[in-house]
């Protein structure tokens, strides 16, 4: 019993699949160059244009999973790193000892005039 009951489970779905092609006699079926009852050219241009959003989703989101696992999506407006001031050059170059102290509050004072 608890057999034959799987099997049926198991055909349901095979059984449902087929249910549409009897719907209509075997004489009412179109051939495949039928007219009449399909959305003609509206049918084109939806297709067309349900493909063209498909496509652009699978792009856009192939974009993003690449930008992620470049480095991260920045959400800065500009991708460059931000430009240093002229005064942080100085005190970065004065803290190597690449200029001494004399040179450091000459330039220093130049900048700010």
């Amino acid at each position: 019993m608890k057999k034959r009951l799987m099997n049926a489970l198991l055909a349901l779905p095979i059984a449902i699949a087929a249910l549409p092609a009897y719907a209509q006699a075997a004489g009412e079926r179109p051939g495949y160059w039928h007219y009449g009852g399909d959305w003609g050219w509206g049918h084109m241009i939806f297709g067309s244009v349900m493909m063209l959003l498909f496509w652009g989703v699978i792009i856009v989101g192939i974009v993003i999973v690449v930008r992620w696992i470049a480095g991260g999506v920045s959400r800065e407006s500009g991708s460059s790193p931000p430009r240093r001031r002229a005064l942080d050059i100085l005190e970065e170059r004065f803290a190597k000892g690449e200029i001494d102290k004399e040179e450091f509050e000459e330039r220093k004072r130049l900048l700010s005039d």
